[in-house]
């Protein structure tokens, strides 16, 4: 007798329901092999199985911690000793079982093993010292000074405490009130710095506006000119010194501080061919004049570099810790200012050589060839600590400072003659 295996087919319960396998034999019958099952214990049933006894259990102590505070309350009832001691100690105990596991896992997963041991040693240190004071005599000494006290008298150490609490009251108030003061002075001076960069920005687009138009500043209008003149005299007088140097460095790079070179018949600005305005120092216009709008400012720290501040007036003007890197200074009168620590890398001090330049002259015009009357009025001023001075520059201000100004300048002026005649 020959068998044909059939194959069982797919077991939809992934293995957990085995299904018979059947095989044919030669002669047509069909033979039934039915497999052993595996019994396997349901998981879910175990864990509900577990959780039931669990609960009971929980229950159980419960009720054992419950009749036990009974038992303890019955002993303060009668007044029994050992009733009451009985019931707190069961008590105790099964709260402690209660409690422990709960503590135990919380220790294990917030505290490191460093942390467990140093938590172990502070509670062994604070009995450890207990034991000590205990054994030394310190609790005894203690009973003894407290024995003594004359507690009649504490009236007045009461009274003294509380002088010292009301002093220390006042003295809070006060610390309070300073921090208010300060804080409301410091948002003062956030608002102000606010308010002064909008008032700039404002200006900044009334010039644009004006430059800008179809008949701006840009062409030969003097009203017009006028008027940017009286809004730029108002804001510098306004501002402090950032906002200053803020004006000072948007005019400046806008040309509107530069002489420019005009067509005589209608005014407006010649081209240089590059892209900019040609420069005419000799006979150009300028569309603001600082004039007398900086004598005596307060410019101190503030970035001047490439400023045109030629042919300003800047008598006794704070010059100090400026950065004036390629400014220019030529013609400026700079008459007992004060530049201590400023920093005059290329800073123009006058036009051509310095052994042909001479300081600005009301009787004579400047000669931009020769540097003839094209020079700063540098006489009495400061230049204490100026950094990045040249020879040449060097040369100019020993040559026409002035003996108070010889005697600031960094590495003096030996071998240099004085050229001021008064």
């Amino acid at each position: 007798m020959t068998t044909q295996p059939n194959p069982a087919p797919s077991n939809p319960d992934n293995g957990q329901n085995p299904q018979p396998e059947t095989e044919i034999a030669s002669d047509g019958k069909v033979l039934v092999e039915v497999p052993q099952r595996e019994v396997l214990p349901d998981n879910r049933l175990v864990s509900a199985v577990r959780t039931v006894n669990f609960d009971a259990n929980e229950v159980s102590r419960s009720w054992i911690v419950i009749i036990a505070i009974a038992i303890m309350a019955i002993g303060l009832l009668l007044n029994n000793l050992w009733i009451g001691l009985s019931g707190s100690i069961v008590a105790i105990l099964i709260s402690l079982r209660l409690i422990l596991p709960a503590t135990r896992e919380w220790v294990a997963r917030f505290l490191t093993p460093n942390e467990r041991q140093t938590l172990f040693g502070l509670i062994t240190l604070g009995i450890a010292l207990a034991g000590l004071f205990k054994f030394i005599g310190v609790y005894r000494r203690v009973n003894e000074w407290l024995t003594q006290i004359k507690w009649d008298e504490f009236g007045s150490w009461a009274d003294w405490f509380g002088a010292l609490g009301q002093i220390m009251i006042a003295v809070l108030a006060v610390y309070v009130a300073w921090e208010q003061y300060v804080i409301s002075k410091d948002l003062t001076i956030r608002q102000n710095t606010i308010t002064q960069q909008q008032t700039i920005d404002t200006y900044f687009q009334g010039i644009s506006d004006l430059a800008l138009s179809d008949e701006g500043l840009l062409e030969d209008w003097p009203q017009e000119r006028a008027f940017a003149e009286g809004r730029t005299a108002a804001i510098l007088s306004s501002v402090d010194a950032g906002g200053k140097a803020k004006i000072l460095r948007f005019l400046s790079q806008s040309k509107l501080l530069t002489p420019l070179k005009r067509d005589g018949q209608l005014g407006r600005p010649i081209l240089d061919g590059s892209g900019g305005y040609e420069e005419d120092r000799n006979y150009g216009l300028r569309v603001i004049d600082l004039g007398v709008m900086l004598a005596g400012a307060n410019l101190e720290g503030t970035d001047l570099r490439w400023a045109d501040l030629s042919n300003a007036n800047m008598v006794r003007a704070n010059l100090n810790r400026c950065d004036l890197v390629k400014a220019n200074l030529a013609r400026t009168v700079l008459y007992e200012a004060t530049l201590n620590g400023a920093d005059m890398k290329s800073t123009r001090l006058f036009y051509g050589n310095p052994e042909t330049a001479s300081p600005r002259s009301r009787l004579h015009p400047p000669n931009y060839q020769t540097g003839a009357y094209t020079g700063a009025v540098v006489e009495n001023a400061d230049f204490t600590n100026v950094h990045r001075l040249d020879q040449k520059q060097r040369d100019y201000l020993c040559a026409w400072g002035g003996e108070r100004t010889r005697s600031t300048i960094p590495g003096g002026c030996k071998g240099i003659e004085s050229q001021l005649r008064r």
